[in-house]
């Protein structure tokens, strides 16, 4: 008994080294022998069909036994006692193991950063753990869309993922670097937000994000406001930001409550949340004061600005003509959905 049982041990551990094709090839190779085995002993009830018998065989190796298929002659019980029942058990456990610990690695894997997310799409990147990247990490997966894919972080200097519950992970030596992008699929990727430790990281990173996400919107911070505005005129695809400390401090104290508004504009949780909305390419010019007016009657949102030609304007003439391509800034307690808005009947002015 104790031979019969080390010899089974060894015969699993050998089977659990194996790779998956060696493995599956001794699975079949098990079920065919085993097949024959049973025609020899005339067990031709078990083998008259095939599918009865690969439901016998899966029932006997998972060690299940329902009883309603079974050896009914001697030689055939021999045959499922000693070759059938051990080598099966022992090729399902090897499998199983192999299946569960393939499963665990992915999943360690895509927890310590090694992952690929290279085939996801219309998703965003965030490039960058500082002070507040969480928060901002969670901001955007609260407004994610449906089948929207969850966020991609991608850092440097973390063991593990540090927000496994709103985003997933590349780990990186540096943020400059084309391949964590490339893993992190921002080639299809909707928008990337960077911001390094200094502003030269978040330049050196923004260049990288530039080659490898051609379609991609681009927002960086920098600390120093001079970076922000050079950045502005020589990358035109970059949306840089820079501290709006000192600007909301001297405008709160001439004009008291702007700090809130501001608040409120930007954050997801207000009910008076700015929102953009892009338009379509459109069958007829539109005037927008009568899109201003149309998108309040019929939306319940108030439309502050467009952004037409590179330039935002935030007090657009009523008489201003919309061709398609443009963008709208509008304030509401919920986004909408450019493809559920009646644009031509945005136009009519009665």
């Amino acid at each position: 008994m104790m031979f019969f049982a080390s010899l089974m041990r060894r015969f699993y551990l050998l089977l659990s080294e194996l790779g998956w094709w060696a493995l599956l090839a001794i699975l079949a190779g098990h079920l065919l022998a085993s097949y024959l085995l049973f025609a020899m002993g005339g067990e031709s009830d078990l083998i008259r069909d095939p599918i009865g018998f690969f439901y016998y065989y899966m029932v006997t190796a998972t060690t299940v036994g329902y009883g309603d298929l079974s050896p009914k002659t001697g030689p055939g019980r021999i045959i499922a006692a000693l070759f059938v029942l051990p080598g099966g058990i022992a090729i399902f456990t090897a499998v199983l193991g192999k299946l569960l610990t393939g499963i665990g690695t992915i999943w360690r894997n895509r927890m310590r950063g090694m992952g690929d997310f290279s085939d996801r799409s219309g998703h965003i990147i965030v490039v960058g753990w500082q002070e507040g990247t969480y928060q901002t990490l969670r901001l955007l997966n609260a407004e994610r869309q449906v089948r929207e894919p969850m966020s991609v972080l991608i850092a440097k200097d973390l063991p593990d993922n540090p927000a496994s519950d709103c985003a997933d992970y590349i780990r990186t030596e540096r943020l400059a670097d084309s391949d964590a992008l490339t893993r992190a699929g921002a080639a299809r990727a909707r928008a990337i937000i960077v911001r390094g430790a200094n502003d030269d990281e978040t330049l050196a990173a923004v260049v990288i994000a530039e080659d490898h996400a051609p379609n991609a919107h681009i927002v960086a911070y920098f600390t120093d406001d001079r970076t922000a505005q050079m950045v502005k005129q020589r990358r035109p695809r970059v949306e840089a930001v820079g501290s709006l400390a000192e600007e909301l401090l001297s405008r709160s104290a001439r004009d008291p409550g702007s700090s809130d508004i501001a608040a409120r504009l930007l954050s997801a949780a207000s009910t008076d949340t700015a929102f953009s909305l892009p338009v379509p390419t459109l069958k007829a010019t539109l005037r927008y004061g009568d899109v201003f007016t149309n998108l309040r009657r019929r939306y319940n949102v108030t439309l502050v600005g467009m952004l037409s030609q590179g330039r935002i304007d935030l007090n657009c003439g009523d008489a201003a003509v919309l061709r398609g391509g443009e963008t709208l800034y509008y304030i509401s307690g919920m986004r909408l959905n450019p493809a559920a808005i009646a644009w031509d009947r945005l136009g009519d002015a009665s």
